[in-house]
């Protein structure tokens, strides 16, 4: 990931790819969805833009040893990994907290398409393929919407016919 202008949104335009020989080599994104602006919370965008004032890298994460590089993403997992370790937290993965995000984000309401953007997604649908897990609390949800739009479209003639269909599921 690169920096993009100290100001406005996160610009995603290149990835990061492995070559046979072991060498990163940075690229262009696998689609044309993954070249990407991405509005990021205040707060992220000032640490991002302190972060930038005080680098001497074009990458938000470079290599400590040659900062014109970017970083190894195997030395950036091991961090990941020993972090985790010594504050006793599960071990996960880097993916694992993009999955995690996009979980809370569609269950906070964040829509499909908008979340679809942000991953990098060409297709809304692969989005909600991928990372919608249903939740009894999402579920009741959805019925309470439904309901609501119901009586409001049905008017109050509903609620005798709700108050029945609860009372024969209660028994």
């Amino acid at each position: 990931m690169c920096h993009g202008e100290s100001t406005g949104p996160l610009r995603i335009f290149r990835t990061l790819h492995r070559e046979k020989g072991g060498r990163l080599v940075a690229g262009d994104t696998k689609t044309y969805a993954g070249t990407r602006k991405i509005v990021l919370p205040p707060s992220t965008a000032e640490l991002l833009r302190e972060r930038k004032k005080k680098s001497f890298s074009p990458w938000i994460f470079h290599d400590p040893l040659r900062p014109e590089a970017p970083v190894n993403p195997s030395s950036a997992y091991n961090q990941l990994k020993k972090l985790l370790d010594i504050t006793g937290l599960p071990s996960i993965r880097f993916h694992d907290l993009r999955h995690t995000f996009s979980t809370h984000a569609l269950a906070s309401g964040v829509d499909a398409k908008t979340l679809s953007g942000i991953l990098g997604h060409t297709k809304a649908s692969f989005t909600l393929d991928t990372y919608t897990h249903t939740t009894g609390d999402m579920q009741k949800r959805a019925a309470d919407i439904v309901g609501g739009f119901l009586t409001d479209y049905l008017g109050e003639e509903m609620k005798p016919w709700q108050n029945a269909e609860n009372a024969a599921t209660a028994e």
